[in-house]
């Protein structure tokens, strides 16, 4: 869910860089097996200078990629990388990494169609950035968006097959991926727009709520009936902040499955207004922070069902402190999002970073 944000700042740099005519280099995770530390799609720009923004991986392939990309801008062909980082001592460089996954990365110039991106970035809207890897027509690329492709490989039938599995995987849960047309290898790399929460409620257990939850990759709006608590200062965070009392309701918020939201007024009456009103909506997750007797007492006054609340909101890591509180709710709403049951990673069989 990292992947929108991250995307933004490379390509904001890449703007940049190209306004002034500094050439340089994108990579981009393409596939996994095993365990690996991203996902397909992060992304690693590497500037002319040997200056560097966004990760490939937890720090073990950045350097080789770095040497890799400067090398492909003083008119190296090599576009495709492999690394495998199993335990074997001589398997990667001899370093002996013992991540237990392979990665591949492509590289690709910047140019005008890796630009485009930056613009459906600002629609706000989800799409993918299609590459065809391997094959005849390797090295093509293609924004899919609003269900049509905005270019054509020449082949209609493997025109067709793109656009019906990046439809698909539009629509699902997954992760960017590879589909094999043979004889070309096609990378999609999907561009969903990040998960909102709503905060309901200003008070200084929101700020560091606010923070994590914005450093996780949600975007964040923050709301509340008292002006003085809705600043840039106490919320310094590019996040929204919005002035509305409890009885005005949430329509205009613009709700749907893709929001979270936390109620956290520290006030029965407010907490009771603000749940009513959500807990209407199709929401990804309500959560209520309080004590049990809280949540019991809204349940009773609203007749909700049990499993309406997330409350007491967060997970049970025995928190202590409004930082400490933040990580447990983050933590519980990164799992529903990608409908995991949380537990020790300990107890995970295969890599722990794997799909």
């Amino acid at each position: 869910m990292k992947h929108w944000h991250e995307t933004k700042a490379i390509l904001d740099r890449v703007a940049n860089l190209t306004g002034e005519g500094v050439p340089s280099i994108i990579a981009t995770v393409i596939h996994i097996a095993g365990s690996a530390y991203r996902r397909p799609g992060a992304k690693l720009l590497v500037e002319q200078t040997g200056a560097t923004c966004g990760g490939i991986s937890g720090g073990c392939l950045e350097s080789d990629v770095r040497a890799q990309a400067l090398e492909m801008l003083k008119g190296a062909s090599g576009r495709l990388l492999h690394y495998d980082t199993g335990s074997d001592e001589e398997t990667l460089w001899g370093m002996g990494l013992g991540c237990e996954g392979a990665v591949d990365i492509y590289l690709q110039r910047v140019d005008e169609q890796v630009l485009k991106l930056r613009h459906h970035l600002a629609q706000g809207q989800p799409f993918a950035a299609v590459t065809v890897i391997d094959g005849p027509n390797a090295g093509w690329q293609a924004i899919f968006a609003r269900g049509a492709l905005d270019g054509s490989t020449g082949d209609a039938e493997l025109d067709q097959k793109i656009v019906q599995r990046t439809a698909a995987l539009l629509e699902g849960n997954g992760d960017s991926q590879i589909f094999e047309v043979t004889p070309h290898r096609v990378f999609i790399d999907l561009l969903r727009t990040p998960p909102r929460l709503m905060i309901f409620g200003a008070g200084d257990d929101a700020r560091p709520l606010c923070t994590l939850a914005a450093q996780a990759g949600f975007d964040v709006m923050v709301v509340d009936h008292r002006p003085a608590y809705l600043t840039a200062e106490r919320f310094p965070e590019a996040v929204q902040l919005v002035l509305r009392r409890p009885e005005a309701g949430v329509e205009g918020l613009g709700l749907s499955r893709n929001h979270f939201a936390v109620v956290q007024t520290h006030a029965l009456q407010h907490d009771r207004a603000w749940v009513s009103a959500l807990a209407a909506k199709q929401l990804a997750y309500l959560g209520l922070l309080g004590p049990r007797g809280r949540k019991e007492q809204v349940m009773r006054d609203l007749a909700l069902d049990e499993n309406a609340l997330f409350a007491p909101v967060g997970l049970d890591l025995g928190a202590d402190g409004p930082e400490q509180v933040a990580i447990s709710i983050v933590a519980e709403m990164l799992a529903v999002h990608a409908h995991r049951e949380p537990r020790h990673l300990r107890a995970r069989a295969g890599g722990i970073h794997a799909a």
